[in-house]
């Protein structure tokens, strides 16, 4: 009993009557229900947006650090528009539901809701020009590697393969690309181009093969500085389909960044170029598939390019198959004017010019077997010592071209193996250790990711049906003659036929220069060890 009257006695002033307890026992669930309810809803709103930036992150959220600092809009991934029109969801409609359901892989819905395409406010504004008979598995990835890496514009100067309608209906829809045919149009107004009446040119006219691309090289680039400077061009680089550009030695992967920093009074850059080294005698995609490269003469030491020189060359002509001295960009500006495939100039003035010191241009040559049939099919000479001097600039294209030429399919897979493929891993690792050789994979990465987002197979499923060859027309109606062309050189062209108008023109022009004008910059090979005078020391 005292134990009971003790517990009795400590528990009867806790206990409330039966009206005042439920009333409180109410209130106070339902305080935290009230609580409880505005949490909730918060923790479920964090959880589902921050799982919604995992999955699928708004491009206007992400973009920032693609786009240069410095640049006029630190807001753009490169080749992506940041309009309300482009950024915002649009309905999804039966198809997007099929595309998605289509395959498991990452897809990149472009001209759907994400383009490839630049604000207006983007600086600077980089354009390529290019001669092309490329096929699209050469040029789509050619084309959207330097979109990513800051490119705005494209002039593609088309023949062949690029000319026909399966490819040149896709060129032609690319927003920034302008495809420019060889019409007879285009023939004429290049017939009436400043260059013929230069001297810098003159030694390279009227010949074949090589030397005749070099003289359509140069009036194409004539042609596309006009076209630059009327899209609002800053920079203009002459770049083929088989190159890429490296942009090393900015603080991101972009050439945009890399020409911003650039100071004003600069006029052109000048990228040394490292050449493609295969692995393998079955390439098929070489962006995609190569990854070592030869460095240049310009970003190695002396005494280790002369010193590795005949490791290097395994037995070739030169230390690069071709040539090597690099690429320009140049900024567009009065008076410019092309000098050769590798170099620009101006007719007023002798250009303020810098060489990068980790930029290179990446030469994929040689990098497939069938480069070796292709190349021979291209030229008509005869396949003698003597001919194909009047084809080809460089050592080892007339070799390679007399092998194509006169061997059995099997000798020229065992030449192709001895002087192209690098086979021996002891010397890879040797040249590797050195210097010589380097892996770069940016290219390979970028390339294969866009393979794999869907941008390549999009861009062609989207495609118009009809093309449109006098399209171009129109823009080279504004173009001055005296300073735009493009085209093959034209071994027809007589040029006693207009002496009187080539007379004053060259009056004119005398009037105008400044210097002369020195000859125009072929395709070099690097310097051989007979070249320095530091090879003895």
């Amino acid at each position: 009993m005292p134990n009971h009257h003790h517990h009795h006695h400590l528990h009867a002033p806790l206990r409330p009557s039966s009206s005042s307890s439920s009333n409180q026992s109410f209130s106070s669930k339902l305080i935290l229900l009230l609580t409880l309810l505005p949490l909730s809803l918060a923790a479920l709103a964090f959880v589902l947006q921050w799982k919604g930036d995992r999955v699928l992150a708004d491009p206007a959220t992400i973009t920032a650090r693609w786009a240069p600092q410095g640049s006029h809009n630190h807001e753009i991934f490169p080749g992506m528009e940041s309009s309300a029109s482009i950024l915002s969801p649009k309905p999804h409609h039966s198809s997007d539901c099929f595309s998605l359901a289509r395959s498991g892989s990452p897809s990149f819905p472009y001209l759907r809701d994400w383009k490839f395409d630049f604000e207006a406010n983007l600086r600077p504004k980089i354009c390529i020009t290019t001669s092309t008979s490329a096929g699209l598995d050469q040029i789509l990835p050619w084309m959207f590697y330097h979109k990513v890496i800051g490119v705005t514009t494209f002039f593609l100067f088309v023949e062949g393969k690029a000319a026909s309608p399966s490819v040149s209906k896709v060129l032609e829809s690319i927003p920034g690309v302008k495809v420019i045919f060889r019409t007879r149009e285009l023939e004429e107004q290049q017939a009436r181009s400043r260059i013929w009446n230069e001297t810098w040119l003159s030694s390279f006219f009227y010949k074949p093969c090589n030397y005749e691309l070099f003289v359509k090289q140069s009036l194409n680039m004539e042609m596309a500085i006009v076209m630059a400077r009327d899209a609002g061009m800053d920079w203009i680089l002459h770049l083929d389909t088989d190159e890429l550009i490296h942009p090393a030695g900015s603080s991101e992967y972009s050439l945009r960044q890399l020409l911003l920093d650039v100071p004003g009074n600069v006029d052109m850059v000048i990228f040394p170029n490292y050449e493609s080294g295969v692995e393998r005698d079955d390439i098929k995609d070489p962006f995609s598939e190569v990854s070592l490269f030869k460095k240049n003469y310009d970003h190695l030491p002396k005494d280790s390019y002369f010193g590795m020189y005949k490791e290097s060359t395994r037995g070739n002509p030169n230390y690069f198959l071709t040539y090597g001295n690099g690429k320009s960009v140049a900024r567009i500006q009065d008076h410019l004017r092309p000098n050769g495939a590798h170099r620009w100039h101006n007719y007023m003035k002798t250009p303020n010019e810098v060489k990068l010191e980790e930029a290179a241009v990446l030469h994929y040559t040689y990098a497939k077997f069938s480069d070796l049939t292709s190349r021979r099919d291209r030229c008509g000479c005869k396949p003698t010592k003597e001919d194909v001097k009047r084809c080809f600039m460089l050592e080892f294209d007339r070799a390679a071209f007399i092998i194509a030429s006169t061997t059995t399919d099997e000798e020229m897979l065992n030449w192709y193996h001895e002087h192209v493929v690098w086979g021996d891993k002891d010397l890879k690792l040797k040249l590797l250790r050195k210097g010589i050789l380097t892996r770069i994979y940016a290219p390979m990465v970028i390339i294969q990711a866009l393979r794999e987002s869907g941008v390549f197979s999009s861009i062609i499923a989207s495609a118009p049906t009809t093309i449109s060859k006098d399209k171009f027309l129109a823009s080279i109606d504004k173009s001055n003659s005296s300073r735009a062309i493009a085209s093959e050189s034209l071994p027809s062209r007589k040029m006693g036929r207009n002496r009187e108008h080539q007379t004053a023109a060259r009056k004119v022009l005398d009037l105008e220069a400044t210097e002369f004008h020195e000859a125009a910059v072929p395709p070099l090979s690097p310097p051989g060890v007979n070249d320095d005078i530091l090879v003895e020391m």
